[in-house]
């Protein structure tokens, strides 16, 4: 690498399974590899995404900090997941997507050579952006049960020292699908208070659960509620992959500096899009939207599970994804990845790079194919294993 910023920063090989599945261009390819979905956006939003063409105030930078309707459902948004006020002028900032609000938080919140606490496995983008912000990963491991994924909370407590800048966590988390609840909030109220840390959540995916359970939100636990960083996007729960807006709302002295982040980065948001996103958050159905949409993608999970019952798969607890442990079938995920590509046309994601745990896992992506399609993945796998 030219910089050393990029030296221990892999590509996430989402990117080149993908464009290797479009070059084939074969529509029997099942294609699992990407966080993608086929169900539609919310109507209001595509109406006012439709609307937002012919207004001129729409065809703007302004304003730098996101349009106040975005700000105004954002910060209640959250505030009602959490069970807090946030002021939409000076504790809320719109982003471009929920991946440019992390990065955005970490670089106001870490020094370079500082901690940030995560869990494994997980998402690349956000191991990535933890070191291109200058920080350190430190990685707490995620246990693989009959259930579903778990992590200690003594453990996650354990890993924030004098060292820690932040704690990164998701729920459910990309790409295992696993859920923190008060338990971990509680562990995590102490250490973050006891070593100055912040808390940061990714919420992208909070309610896309599987148990029925609304979010558990960590700002909602009185001891982190002055350390929490709350990053939203539009991409999963309201299917807007393609709008590329979020937001990050916490205490106003932080996200002033995110704010500042911002400008120096990305500048503004898809002018086109914010109120688009605004009128899906504010939405009278917007819960029982995104509720419907969870129950499709547990469908299609059980789908797989239930395809895959013979091989060893970890039940994730909600989100758009499962992982398989390639160690039982004596190959490397990139291995397996191979062979089901060329094998049994199914593209899917290895995850080498993402986290110490990552070169044993294949990700599979339920969210983007429908159940008859999904339907018949026993066999794939099966071709693909076979001697030969």
């Amino acid at each position: 690498m030219t910089v050393t910023r990029l030296r221990d920063i892999p590509g996430i090989g989402v990117d080149a399974v993908g464009d290797a599945a479009d070059a084939v261009g074969d529509p029997e390819f099942l294609r699992l590899e990407n966080l993608d979905t086929d169900l539609r956006p919310p109507a209001v939003a595509l109406a006012a995404t439709r609307a937002a063409i012919d207004d001129d105030a729409a065809n703007s930078y302004l304003p730098f900090q996101g349009h106040r309707s975005l700000r105004a459902a954002a910060a209640a948004h959250v505030g009602r997941i959490a069970g807090r006020a946030y002021d939409p002028e000076t504790e809320c900032v719109s982003v471009a997507g929920g991946l440019n609000g992390i990065l955005n938080t970490l670089l106001a919140t870490v020094e370079p050579g500082q901690e940030v606490v995560l869990c494994d496995p997980i998402y690349a983008g956000l191991v990535n952006r933890v070191r291109l912000a200058g920080g350190v990963p430190r990685f707490v491991p995620a246990q693989a049960t009959a259930e579903g994924w778990t992590v200690d909370p003594a453990e996650l407590a354990a890993a924030v020292g004098p060292g820690t800048a932040a704690v990164l966590m998701m729920g459910p988390a990309m790409p295992t699908g696993l859920v923190l609840d008060d338990r971990h909030w509680s562990a995590l109220a102490d250490a973050c208070e006891r070593h100055d840390a912040w808390l940061v959540y990714d919420a992208a995916m909070e309610r896309i659960r599987f148990d029925g359970r609304p979010p558990n939100h960590p700002a909602a636990h009185d001891g982190l509620a002055r350390r929490t960083i709350t990053v939203g996007s539009a991409s999963k729960e309201l299917r807007l992959i393609g709008w590329r807006v979020g937001w990050v709302v916490g205490p106003a002295d932080i996200v002033a500096d995110i704010r500042l982040v911002g400008l120096t980065n990305v500048v503004c948001q898809v002018g086109l899009a914010q109120d688009a996103v605004a009128a899906a958050l504010d939405a009278p159905d917007a819960d029982a939207d995104v509720a419907a949409a969870t129950a499709e993608w547990r469908r299609r999970c059980d789908t797989v599970l239930r395809e895959l019952a013979e091989y060893p798969v970890i039940r994730p607890h909600g989100g758009w994804s499962l992982l398989v442990d390639t160690r039982p079938l004596r190959m490397t995920a990139a291995e397996l990845s191979r062979r089901l590509f060329d094998r049994a046309k199914v593209a899917a994601t290895p995850m080498d790079g993402w986290g110490p745990s990552g070169t044993h896992y294949l990700r599979l992506v339920f969210a983007n194919e429908p159940v008859d399609r999904l339907t018949g993945l026993a066999e794939r796998f099966r071709h693909a294993l076979a001697a030969g």
